[in-house]
């Protein structure tokens, strides 16, 4: 390998009207590589590698992400080759990327700029931070609603997808959300959703606060204008976005909620985190034990939330009431949840309206008067099952069949000309006649009949 001194060196004695072999061996170099050096084959101070890059083997395949996707985070693309079979570090693969310039340039993000931050510190169990991610061009939908809870001070976070962001919808993420943490923390801090504070006055609303009473939780509202208060949760939707959502692959919230659960389990909770947080948690002796105990170097999100001691969740759900308005479909069945279930045939065209109290197995499906019309379990939101009740499904196959008609099918090629009366109708919009004229279809008749008598027209 030349340095660079060697190269301006040779490159001056070239110029001078030196021959390569002269030059080889002033410098003490075989005479190839001051060939390919001066041939412009080889860079100064670069290490030609003795085998192929195993990395170009996944440049076609990175192009091709990075065109459909330019921000796509390159610890999510490592991930692809990864399991495609690339050998080598996670370093060596963004080197890869930046040597080869693969990513494409954004002129829109290139000058944008962070603001000034600082990390907050959170006692072990003290904090929960909420928040929606809004998620455009859901698979499954228009939009997708993602609330996400995360724990500051280990940086864990769980989401749960829901059909909408209404009291009844949030209540059950939340829910959700505190069993696959485990438990809850003391407080939970929440930005000005209306659905849980008054977002002029930053009060609780009156329809939370029994929530609030049932998980014996305080609410911690943001201060007006500042969202970034809640940081960790702010940072745990940025995560979540860019790691997971930019290369899911489910075509159903219910697929897409069991890959984002496994996603936060085997990636989430591996992030490494800073041996200060742990020495701050365990002290630096503690640290040290805790450490060695697992043969790491370094804590990760899951060894910090396994140090933060979260209350016990009460045993069901707070019994918050989804109500959802639908439109009975031709086959008798109401949307709901990403479902469809059974109806009486009579109902097909109505508006009803479908409800579930949280914490129960099953729906109901009442009309605009409130009367019930039929109850059914409820499957999993989002997985696209169809329920139909066995009586229900023969109501509907006896309608069916009894609109069947057991009269012989219209000839198609029979020949129909114009009846007598259809070309009297014609003769009178051609202005044939006099308005004045009554036309007897009898006469008609009476022709038609003697002419066929003669053979002169068919009977």
């Amino acid at each position: 390998m030349f340095t660079g001194g060697e190269d301006v060196e040779a490159t001056a004695l070239r110029a001078r009207g030196w021959s390569i072999s002269a030059i080889a061996r002033h410098l003490g170099r075989d005479r190839g590589t001051v060939s390919d050096y001066l041939a412009g084959k080889r860079v100064p101070g670069e290490r030609r590698r003795a085998e192929p890059d195993p990395f170009d083997r996944y440049a076609t395949y990175l192009r091709l992400r990075l065109r459909d996707d330019p921000h796509v985070w390159a610890s999510a693309l490592y991930d692809e080759v990864t399991a495609l079979g690339y050998p080598l570090s996670y370093q060596s693969f963004t080197r890869g990327l930046r040597s080869q310039q693969l990513r494409p340039h954004c002129e829109a993000c290139a000058g944008v700029k962070g603001r000034a931050t600082i990390e907050i510190e959170h006692p072990p169990g003290e904090e929960i931070q909420w928040d929606w991610d809004e998620l455009p061009e859901a698979p499954w939908g228009d939009d997708a609603h993602l609330l996400v809870g995360s724990l500051p001070c280990s940086g864990k976070f769980r989401a749960v997808f829901a059909e909408c962001e209404d009291q009844a919808h949030l209540i059950e993420a939340m829910d959700g959300v505190l069993r696959r943490l485990g438990g809850t923390a003391r407080r939970w801090r929440v930005d000005r959703m209306a659905t849980v504070v008054e977002p002029r006055s930053g009060r609780i609303q009156p329809s939370f606060a029994p929530v609030a009473k049932h998980y014996q939780v305080t609410v911690v509202p943001c201060p007006a204008r500042h969202g970034n208060r809640k940081g960790s949760v702010e940072k745990s939707i940025h995560y979540a976005t860019q790691r997971f959502w930019r290369t899911m692959t489910a075509t159903t919230m219910a697929g897409g909620q069991d890959q984002l659960d496994r996603f936060c389990e085997r990636i989430g909770d591996r992030r490494p985190r800073s041996l200060a947080r742990l020495e701050a948690i365990l002290g630096a002796d503690g640290a040290a034990r805790f450490l060695a105990e697992r043969g790491r170097s370094r804590p990760t999100v899951g060894d910090l939330a396994t140090l933060e001691p979260l209350a016990p969740l009460p045993a069901s759900i707070y019994p918050a009431t989804i109500t959802q308005a639908g439109i009975v479909d031709p086959s008798a069945l109401v949307a709901f949840e990403g479902n469809a279930y059974s109806v009486p045939p009579g109902l097909i065209g109505a508006t009803v309206t479908v409800r579930h109290r949280l914490g129960a197995m099953g729906i109901e499906i009442v009309s605009g008067a409130g009367v019930l019309l039929a109850s059914h379990h409820r499957e999993i939101p989002g997985a696209g099952y169809v329920l139909r009740a066995p009586e229900h499904r023969a109501a509907l196959q006896a309608q069916i069949l009894a609109a069947f008609s057991t009269e012989p099918s219209c000839r198609r090629k029979a020949n129909r000309p114009p009846s007598a009366a259809a070309r009297a109708e014609a003769a009178r919009l051609a202005g044939l006649d006099d308005g004045d004229v009554v036309v007897d279809l009898a006469v008609y008749q009476a022709v038609v009949e003697a002419m066929a008598a003669r053979g002169e027209v068919g009977a």
